[in-house]
């Protein structure tokens, strides 16, 4: 199948556009920034491009390319606008009048971030699964994203492409832009315990969801490393997760301890990725239990860290 990626310059698109090619598929890459896996430099803003490269035989778009919450601080707002709204308006737009029966949108968690769910002050650590809303999203990309999805829902139901909207939680490989209470490896193997997948597993999702997609209409998927955790738990995981994770992983504490880590003392939001299992048969392969196996082995950490990492769009 020919594919238009775009964002094939970003992180995601390194990982994904591989994959999509080992699958069978020929890849498009679209990205306004330069690389390997870039044919085509431009925006999605740019509606006659989208739509020129849509009619040369695109029979499937994977829209990956969007502005993300470091770039708050780097771009004005109508940028975000520009990018995750309108480009993924002209997107749909040509996949409807190209006849396409599917569309798979990478999405975010952080518009289920409002500011009391960012406070991390509640009693209770929060469930977070597709049905979850506790108000609106609190920056411009959880608002540009929110609006994004809308849009993927209207198409799906006046023009009846598949949509699989993939809401994926953290995995960047730069360091935390507002937390940097702790290392960034140990922060990103805490995250797998409730937030946090490997880029890998991202892109992977992608590629299923391709296919699981067809016949289910418009669907939106939490993606996240399994949580180790039960729902009866998560007033204990707000109080003293230490004691909730030390009854799954009994040596988590000396491991970490062992390479001069700390482990959670609360944990406030748990993302529920068991959808994605249920309908799309995906879920992560990398998750905290690959993280301990890593550190008893003394092997290298299955998740990438790199904190002068930038995007290539800030390079160009």
């Amino acid at each position: 199948m020919k594919l238009l990626l775009t964002g094939s310059s970003g992180w995601l698109g390194r990982f994904l556009a591989p994959q999509l090619r080992a699958a069978g598929h020929e890849v498009v890459g679209l990205d306004i920034a330069p690389g390997a896996d870039t044919q085509v430099v431009g925006s999605v803003a740019d509606r006659a491009l989208v739509s020129d490269l849509v009619a040369d035989g695109v029979e499937a778009i994977v829209h990956g390319g969007a502005l993300h919450k470091p770039d708050i601080a780097r771009y004005p707002k109508q940028a975000f606008i520009d990018t995750n709204i309108t480009g993924t308006l002209n997107l749909l737009e040509a996949a409807a009048r190209a006849g396409h029966d599917r569309f798979v949108f990478t999405s975010t968690t952080s518009l289920m971030v409002s500011d009391r769910v960012r406070a991390d002050a509640s009693t209770e650590a929060f469930w977070m699964d597709e049905e979850f809303y506790d108000g609106p999203p609190r920056n411009i990309y959880g608002v540009t994203k929110q609006a994004a999805e809308g849009l993927c829902r209207l198409f799906a139901e006046e023009h009846a492409i598949n949509i699989a909207i993939l809401r994926t939680g953290r995995f960047f490989p730069e360091d935390d832009d507002t937390d940097r209470a702790l290392a960034g490896e140990n922060m990103k193997a805490n995250e797998f315990l409730n937030r946090r997948l490997s880029a890998a597993d991202a892109a992977r999702a992608h590629v299923v969801a391709l296919d699981g997609v067809l016949g289910q209409g418009c669907e939106t998927f939490v993606l996240s490393a399994p949580p180790p955790f039960a729902r009866t738990e998560t007033a204990e995981l707000a109080r003293d997760a230490r004691a909730v994770i030390a009854r799954h992983f009994p040596d988590a504490a000396d491991l970490y301890a062992a390479r001069g880590w700390q482990l959670p003392a609360t944990i406030t939001r748990v993302y529920d990725p068991a959808k994605a299992q249920r309908l799309l048969g995906f879920s992560c392969e990398t998750s905290f239990a690959s993280v301990l196996d890593a550190l008893r082995g003394e092997r290298d950490l299955p998740f990438d860290h790199d904190p002068a990492y930038l995007p290539p769009k800030e390079i160009a």
